[in-house]
């Protein structure tokens, strides 16, 4: 009878009217606009997880475990306090210091030192770890464990007493010291934020492009109404004769690549003497609905390479794709190759998909009423809006993205921090409706482009295997977006020879990690070829330290051709319109 039940609860759960008001409810919240959390899904997954532990008969032993350790972690914090206050007054030589943990969360000296604090986080670091192990269901489909595991962790996440005031010491703290101004201070953020819509990450004006962000020096040298082209000028007296083409991810601004002078990848890469072409896409809007993959092709990699061959004279370039324009790349090389144009000398792909069979977490955004949310979004806008985006990836990393916000702006009344990286990471672009709706349906939902035929771009069936460029790919270990075994596939889809790059960090520090900074990165020597899986190539692989940027300039040169005075900036045919960084990068 139970487990009839259990069957019958599991499929009345999607058409539950419960949570159907609960999420009715918090879409109707304005709060939903600052901390997007789906706290219907969240009721969904913590239901199936009590309805799955009444079938588990180690469910009472697993919770008899989980009371005996709390009672074992609060005894041992007020028994390190014990010894701490006896060293103060001269009576034991042990200091009963509490080790540090590595949660930033609780890194304030008070959640070691005082035992009720010590306590308090014990308790919810226990509680917390106890109940994503019962997320682990045995028989149950794949992508639904990753969706209840990745809502069990953003409750958990929304649970964390450094989320309260009464329970966050620092925040108390502040408090007491300012005569509780810094109350009314977050008050004033969070009010702020309301009417804005968002949720303030970052100080909105301690930056902007052109002023003190992408500031290599360049010329737009040609405009369309979808891309600028910008030209770098060199700063070498010699330059290799192949030129490089930087097609960037059309989700995001360019400037990802051309942040500072200090961790600019575009300014490194002018000193490396490559003569350096990048696209800056321009943000779409409901006058551009209609504009779809192929005009992303066409007036993108595939206009911009014959206006880089016509200013430098070469009749082959290099090009690099990054994220989702790697995703172009593709794409586009494989309709070259099924019609013999050779212009593309070779290729580099940094945290780039392909076969998107193993998306990360995702996954969770990209279930059918997902895409039937976002397809609808995008017919009643005619784009999809850039905080749509935002959103998504914001919960990928909720706790250092949305409530580290939540704790410095309204607990402890502080403005957002001037930082560079989440400056540009809240500078969000739209996404064509016509473009994006394409993109999602062939690759997230179908997975077609690793089907060879399956997929049709400009008259030609496209197949990865006829890609038989010189290709460098790098992912990230710790990318939550695409997952380093997945960008690794490369090596078994295109034809040609495949350089993968493990780098370390995530998906964007991955990438922006110059030489002189933290980080290690991982290769293969001898080929690719002999790795059967991920798992293989890792064993193989010799790990470095340092940046991957010398390893790929050092691959990039040999295919790059001899050294020679640099081209002018632009032509007679393609005068520089204005200076970098444009006018499409400001637009939002």
């Amino acid at each position: 009878m139970l487990t009839g039940g259990i069957s019958r609860f599991h499929d009345s759960l999607a058409k539950d009217p419960t949570l159907r008001s609960i999420d009715q409810m918090w879409n109707a919240n304005p709060l939903r606009e600052v901390v997007p959390v789906d706290w219907a899904e969240i009721a969904r997954a913590l239901r199936i997880v009590w309805t799955r532990s009444l079938n588990k008969p180690t469910t009472a032993l697993a919770l008899a475990d989980l009371n005996q350790d709390l009672w074992r972690s609060a005894l041992d914090a007020w028994q390190e306090a014990g010894q701490h206050w006896l060293a103060l007054a001269g009576l034991s030589s042990t200091d009963g210091a509490a080790p540090a943990t590595k949660d930033k969360r609780f890194a304030a000296p008070e959640w070691h030192t005082n035992p009720a604090y010590r306590t308090l986080q014990q308790i919810y670091l226990l509680a917390s770890d106890w109940l994503l192990q019962q997320g682990d269901v045995e028989g149950m489909d794949e992508a639904e464990q990753q969706r209840i595991n990745f809502h069990l962790r953003q409750f958990v996440d929304a649970m964390s007493p450094a989320l309260i005031l009464l329970s966050n010491p620092v925040a108390l703290r502040k408090a007491i010291e300012t005569g509780g101004t810094s109350i009314a201070a977050g008050a004033a953020n969070l009010i702020a934020d309301l009417q804005a819509g968002r949720l303030s990450m970052v100080d909105t004006e301690a930056f902007a492009p052109g002023r003190n962000l992408a500031l290599t020096p360049g010329k737009v040298v040609h405009r369309n109404h979808l891309m600028e082209l910008i030209q770098y000028a060199p700063t070498t007296p010699r330059v290799h004769k192949t030129p490089l083409l930087i097609l960037p991810p059309w989700i995001n601004k360019y400037y990802i690549l051309d942040m500072q002078p200090k961790n600019s990848l575009v300014r490194y890469l002018v000193e490396q003497g490559f003569t350096v072409f990048l696209v800056s896409w321009k943000n779409p809007d409901a006058s551009m609905d209609e504009i779809g993959v192929e005009d992303y092709m066409d007036l993108g990699p595939l206009e911009a390479s014959d206006v880089v061959c016509e200013i430098t004279g070469s009749p082959t370039l290099n090009a690099m794709g990054y994220c989702i324009g790697g995703t172009l790349l593709t794409m586009t090389l494989a309709v070259l190759a099924a019609k013999g144009d050779k212009r593309f000398n070779s290729a580099s792909f940094m945290v780039s998909l392909q076969d998107f069979s193993r998306v990360g977490d995702t996954a969770v955004f990209m279930d059918e009423p997902g895409i039937d949310l976002i397809e609808q979004q995008m017919m009643e806008r005619g784009y999809l809006d850039s905080r749509e985006m935002a959103n998504m990836f914001n919960l990928l990393r909720s706790n250092d993205l949305i409530w580290a916000n939540v704790v410095n702006n309204y607990l402890m009344g502080s403005k957002p921090p001037a930082f560079d990286l989440l400056y540009w990471n809240s500078d969000g672009t739209r996404m064509a409706r016509a473009a994006h709706s394409w993109y999602l349906c062939n690759t997230y939902v179908e997975n077609n482009l690793i089907e060879p035929g399956k997929v049709t771009l400009k008259g030609e069936a496209i197949d990865l295997g006829r890609i038989r460029q010189d290709t460098y790919a790098v992912g990230a270990d710790k990318d939550h977006i695409v997952p380093w075994d997945a960008a690794w596939r490369i090596t078994q889809l295109f034809g040609g020879n495949v350089r993968f790059v493990r780098a370390s960090s995530g998906h964007i520090a991955g990438i922006i990690n110059p030489p002189g900074g933290k980080g290690t990165y991982w290769t293969l020597e001898t080929s690719n070829a002999s790795a059967g899986s991920p798992e293989e190539w890792l064993q193989h692989a010799t790990r470095h330290e340092g940046s991957w940027w010398p390893d790929w300039t050092a691959w990039l040169s040999a295919r790059s051709g001899r050294k020679g005075p640099p081209p002018r900036m632009g032509s007679a045919k393609y005068p520089p319109v204005q200076d970098a960084p444009g006018t499409y990068v400001l637009e939002q």
